[in-house]
């Protein structure tokens, strides 16, 4: 039954991409729908929700900085950071359905059928149809690639299309290569907008190896090169479109914008950190500051190794996995000695050196390569077979494949969706103000909003000092206000009070900031405090660097720095008011 299964072509392909949108259709009451929860779904969400109502970018909020949030841009426009192909995905299932998640679940069917057609121009369609099982098995249901939303599926469709048209070119030079060329250049388009430069690393030694094909008049040139040509030419062209729009340089990628304006940590190992900008709330300080900095200064470090080691082993058991470990390393010798297979080899481990300089890492990084990993094991697989007992072996690294699919994340943002459910069934807009505790995980980052801020039903806005909560109750005036302290246990939701100060307090940002309108003048900050002071009807020429701290933050709302530095011999010695706040104008 399997060989005529695998011998309608087509058929066996479009099962293979149907079956795991059946199966996860099917587990819906018990695996519901994922809700975000990491910083990445939401900058995705956010491109979708923006494409979906027909924009490329929205204009930025005139209370930006209430906004702010990690993997998202507020200015100069208000978008997603990441590149755009998840996006469009999840933008057409929420134009089409109202849930962007029906996108991600097409997507990983596409994927399945995607990497099942490939295998078709390596493989006889027995091994192809089976490698189009495995995927759809291991990756297809119940990985996070199905239930979040990073968009791992996306550029592994497009890998995809790279291998498979390579294949059918080089092998099958007279089977119409102009589409062949256009599925190439497609599967291309897409690794450009979702995973750029890991998909630029995978697909180089394709594009090298195919144009001296085309050169040594090994091709036909004119339809490859043309089909090549309208398809990358249209996608350069919009590219470089969007990137006007969002960064003001068609050259510039919005996430290489986001990186220089919002963070320190490089994304490579080799490049140095860059000058902090400054960060007007906490958590991203702590975000950009200390958590990135962190694992930047760890993958540097003389254990580096040690995390090449970790990203080896996260990679691997994500897409090899113990059962095909098992012939992929039994047949090694074998399959070197294969031409085909060891160029295949070759582009793995260039692959993997390319990821292994990375400073982060997670296995949608490498989703590109999907198709190449389930290729190489059905190599082996196929040479394992001959062996004797090898039909036994074979057919055990096939059902343990089978039966132990990737367990579903158990990252997923439960806690906000049931505030957000909560208060979407109260009639009425509402404004919700983010409270964190000093404790807060940056990870857990509840700070996102729609594309249309204003005419959402729920906008989620950052705590602030006492003045720019009352601006932002004030230009909300219309909405509901409510208070949320996602670090209790459970969260809590509560009517906002404004005449209670923030707690904490909103944390010290240098003085002659823009963005935050109590320290925006330095001169009026300075009489402030000194008339506060004054107010208090203490002796002026007696009070230390804590002393005058405290004032500061009776005058502003804003948490004072650290007095270190500010004393010159003793902390509870008296310093003068200029000189006080001379130190503070250089902290920042």
């Amino acid at each position: 039954m399997f060989r005529r299964l695998a011998s309608k072509k087509t058929f066996g392909i479009l099962s293979v991409g149907l079956a795991p949108l059946l199966i996860r259709a099917l587990l819906l009451p018990y695996l519901p729908m994922p809700q975000p929860r990491v910083e990445d779904e939401f900058s995705h969400l956010l491109i979708a929700d923006t494409f979906s109502h027909g924009r490329l970018v929205n204009p930025a909020h005139p209370l930006w900085v209430h906004f702010e949030s990690m993997h998202v841009l507020v200015r100069p426009v208000y978008a997603g950071a990441f590149p755009v192909a998840q996006g469009v995905f999840m933008a057409a299932a929420q134009r089409l359905t109202g849930i962007p998640w029906i996108g991600v679940w097409l997507s990983v069917g596409a994927m399945c059928a995607a990497i099942c057609w490939m295998l078709h121009g390596w493989v006889p369609r027995r091994w192809a149809l089976l490698g189009g099982v495995l995927v759809a098995a291991r990756y297809g249901v119940l990985s996070y690639w199905m239930n979040s939303y990073y968009g791992g599926a996306v550029p592994a469709i497009g890998g995809a299309l790279v291998l498979g048209a390579w294949a059918r070119l080089l092998f099958c030079r007279r089977n119409a290569p102009a589409r062949h060329a256009a599925l190439f250049a497609a599967g291309l388009a897409i690794l450009a907008n979702s995973r750029p430069y890991e998909g630029l690393i995978f697909s180089l030694p394709f594009v090298v190896t195919l144009l001296i094909a085309v050169l040594r008049r090994r091709l036909p040139r004119a339809s490859v090169l043309v089909a090549l040509g309208l398809v990358l030419g249209a996608t350069g062209v919009a590219m470089a479109y969007y990137f006007t729009r969002v960064t003001g340089d068609p050259l510039r990628l919005p996430y290489s914008l986001y990186r220089q304006t919002s963070s320190e940590a490089p994304h490579f190992i080799w490049q140095l950190p860059r000058q902090p900008p400054v960060y007007h709330h906490r958590v991203t300080r702590h975000f950009y500051g200390s958590w990135e900095m962190a694992a930047y200064n760890a993958s540097r470090a003389n254990h580096c190794l040690d995390g090449i080691w970790d990203k080896a082993k996260d990679y691997s058991r994500f897409f090899i996995g113990p059962f095909l470990a098992i012939p992929l390393l039994l047949t090694l010798p074998w399959t070197w000695s294969s031409r085909r297979t060891r160029f295949l080899i070759l582009v793995a481990i260039s692959f993997a050196a390319a990821l292994a300089v990375e400073v982060w890492h997670s296995p949608h990084y490498a989703a590109p390569a999907t198709g190449l990993a389930i290729l190489l094991s059905l190599q082996a697989m196929r040479q394992l077979r001959l062996w004797p007992h090898g039909r036994l072996l074979t057919g055990f690294v096939i059902a343990g494949v089978i039966v132990t699919p990737l367990p579903p994340s158990d990252l997923n943002g439960e806690d906000r969706a049931r505030v957000l459910d909560h208060l979407r069934a109260i009639p009425g807009p509402h404004l919700v103000i983010v409270r964190y505790t000093l404790r807060h995980d940056p990870g857990k980052e509840w700070v996102y909003n729609e594309a249309e801020i204003d005419n959402s039903k729920v906008v989620w806005a950052r705590e602030m000092d006492p003045g720019s909560n009352r601006t932002l109750l004030r230009y909300f005036a219309n909405r509901q206000p409510w208070l949320v302290e996602p670090d209790l246990s459970p969260p809590r939701l509560s009517p906002y009070d404004p005449n209670l100060p923030p707690d904490p307090a909103f944390q010290f940002v240098r003085l002659g900031v823009e963005a935050i309108e109590v320290l925006r003048h330095p001169g009026e900050v300075k009489r402030t405090v000194l008339a506060t002071a004054a107010e208090a009807g203490v002796d002026l020429e007696r009070l230390n660097c804590d002393q005058w701290n405290y004032y500061f933050t009776a005058a502003t709302g804003v948490e004072p720095p650290d007095v270190s530095g500010c004393y010159v011999h003793q902390r509870t010695e008296p310093v003068s008011y200029d000189q006080w706040f001379s130190w503070l104008s250089r902290q920042r």
